[in-house]
């Protein structure tokens, strides 16, 4: 959510920025916060004034009584009676201005940074820079269902008689490889000075509100029935919602934390669910790191965070590279963000396996997160980035280690998670 103040001074700019996202229907929205708010600003002052009167009239009544004019002292207290009334009034229409106003807020974009490249989709995101060499071996890879079939560690038809489709059972060395990826993500964001924090998996609506936009929310969470509770799509929701309300000392700053958690999503949307794969499922596991920053250092702060997933997937010997989020492609929430892709020497191409978005104040505003520092209280800026999420890493895992008899190569940093075990050998 953007300040208002925004509108009240850069109302173009606000304008222009919902025209570089291609959300034009949202263009309304501007001009009827800005009617809104003088209404509400007009209805405040009035209240504030009738409020004043109030206080004067009431400090008249003693002096009223100690000089005997008692009858004038009624009258007044009659006059106040009617100030309450319509200061009763007042009160009721500013909160429901207020709430009119919020309403639209919530869904006006964030401002997007000036590096943003401007396209509609992502098919228009843009390739950065790639990290090691893409290599495509003299043999083929087989699908990574098959790969994980042969190792005797995926089975999705047991998974779809308990769960359904987009669910899946990991078995044995596969299960364990997992699992060396996950605690391996953990140690590397400690050794980068992260604090490690296993978070609720569910939150309350109102963290929801604040972490996400409405769309977002619908096309993402699970709700539990009857609850005011939601599966958690990425930690990052109940990370950044850990600080809700709180005002942090700036002392404290930068806030930096690596969080793990399984991962719950719908998926809805025209791509639907993987039959045999689990690239694209329900359920899934994550470490994740969440920043809290002053708002000057969030530049630098992003590219440190991208820069660690790179470093941990080349740690792997998994090709990757960036991608620049353009500005129809980002939520409405982001300022700036980009994706981690991996190479997949199967497909010849490169795909997603982490994203890194810097959100400026908009999650802190909406959760009232604040820093105390010398100057007064602000908010503070929220970064997050997926270290690792799997099984994605997992398949890039497989495919970038896979040797022609169907073995896969463990990489030495994962070799200590798997028990000193460098490789893994088919069943089948």
């Amino acid at each position: 959510m953007i300040d208002i103040r925004l509108i009240r001074e850069q109302k173009e700019l606000v304008k222009e920025n919902i025209k570089k996202k291609f959300q034009d229907e949202k263009l309304p929205l501007v001009d009827e916060v800005e009617k809104l708010d003088l209404e509400f600003r007009k209805c405040k002052e009035e209240g504030d004034n009738l409020r004043a009167l109030k206080n004067k009239k009431s400090s008249e009544i003693g002096t009223l009584m100690r000089e005997g004019k008692k009858e004038e002292a009624n009258k007044v207290k009659e006059e106040i009676a009617e100030f309450g009334n319509k200061e009763k009034e007042l009160q009721e229409k500013e909160e429901q201005l207020q709430e009119e106003i919020k309403k639209r807020m919530m869904v006006i974009p964030n401002i997007i940074d000036e590096s943003v490249p401007i396209g509609k989709d992502d098919s228009e995101n843009v390739e950065v820079e790639r990290f090691g060499e893409p290599v495509v071996p003299s043999y083929e890879i087989p699908y990574h269902a098959d790969i994980c079939e042969r190792l005797n560690g995926l089975d999705k038809e047991s998974a779809g008689r308990t769960s359904g489709n987009g669910f899946y059972y990991l078995m044995g060395d596969v299960a364990r490889l997992h699992s060396a990826l996950i605690s391996y993500a953990r140690d590397f964001m400690i050794g980068k000075g992260f604090t490690y924090c296993v978070p609720p998996f569910m939150i309350r609506s109102d963290v929801v509100n604040g972490v996400m936009s409405f769309s977002e929310m619908e096309a993402m969470m699970y709700k539990i029935e009857g609850e005011d509770l939601y599966l958690i799509g990425t930690s990052e929701h109940s990370m950044i919602g850990k600080f809700k309300g709180q005002i942090v000392k700036e002392s404290e700053l930068p806030i930096t934390l690596t969080s793990y958690s399984p991962c719950f999503r719908k998926e809805v949307g025209a791509h639907g669910m993987e039959e045999r794969g689990i690239y694209r499922v329900h359920q899934f596991e994550k470490q994740e790191m969440v920043v809290l920053c002053k708002p000057e250092e969030a530049m630098d702060w992003y590219n440190k965070m991208w820069s660690y997933t790179v470093e941990f997937f080349r740690s792997l010997d998994i090709p990757v590279r960036t991608l620049e989020c353009c500005s129809g492609d980002l939520a409405d929430l982001k300022v700036k963000s980009c994706d981690v892709e991996a190479w997949s020497p199967r497909q010849q191409k490169y795909f997603e396996v982490g994203s890194c978005s810097t959100l400026g104040d908009a999650q802190a505003r909406r959760l009232s997160i604040r820093a105390k520092g010398e100057k007064g209280n602000y908010l503070v800026s929220t970064l997050n980035n997926t270290v690792l999420a799997t099984p994605r890493g997992l398949i890039a895992l497989l495919e970038n280690n896979y040797n022609e008899d169907g073995s896969i190569n463990v990489p030495k940093a994962l070799q200590p998670y798997m028990g000193g075990q460098k490789i893994v050998k088919p069943k089948k």
